[in-house]
């Protein structure tokens, strides 16, 4: 069983039940899913580029991304509708646990004057986005096989019902937020 998930069930679950008195273990908020995005502005020009980015998500989530295509055309950006620019990946499960637990304990502490990350970043229904500017904190990435340095959006998605639920079970989980 992962760290994290057993955690979650031994000292999170408890402690938020006190916090917001639920009377059921089954109103404590968890985490739904993650959702990894990589845009590829480039993969309009080079095809090819997306080939590599698509390699470097799946050795950072363990999981084949998804390659998404353009909804509609854009002629100032010379993009037609359905061409590929971008690729994601859905975590749940074990898969979920390990890449944020390996997020919060191994990659973010690797980001240049990293000082947490912002608590403004909620939805207002309980879903954290943190932008990652470049995929080199992470250490499946090889650092002599990076081509182009890349930023990914990583969408924490939970079932809790509001904000303060959400921010309470990432801090509980280990996410280091701003003082």
């Amino acid at each position: 069983m992962n760290r994290l998930k057993e955690r979650y069930l031994k000292e999170i679950t408890p402690a938020m039940m006190e916090k917001f008195n639920y009377r059921s273990v089954m109103e404590v908020p968890k985490i739904e899913k993650i959702v990894i995005n990589v845009g590829v502005g480039d993969a309009v020009a080079n095809a090819k580029v997306l080939d590599s980015t698509v390699e470097e998500l799946s050795s950072i989530t363990g999981q084949k991304p998804v390659i998404t295509k353009a909804k509609n055309s854009i002629a100032g950006f010379r993009l037609r509708e359905g061409m590929p620019i971008g690729a994601k990946v859905t975590l749940r499960g074990e898969r979920m646990y390990d890449f944020l637990d390996k997020l919060i304990n191994v990659s973010l502490p690797r980001v240049r004057d990293f000082r947490g990350v912002s608590k403004k970043a909620f939805d207002g229904r309980g879903n954290y986005t943190l932008g990652v500017k470049e995929q080199l904190i992470y250490p499946e990435i090889d650092y002599d096989d990076v081509t182009k340095v890349r930023g990914m959006d990583v969408v924490i998605v939970t079932t809790a019902k509001t904000d303060e639920e959400s921010r309470e079970l990432l801090t509980q989980a280990g996410m280091p937020f701003q003082k």
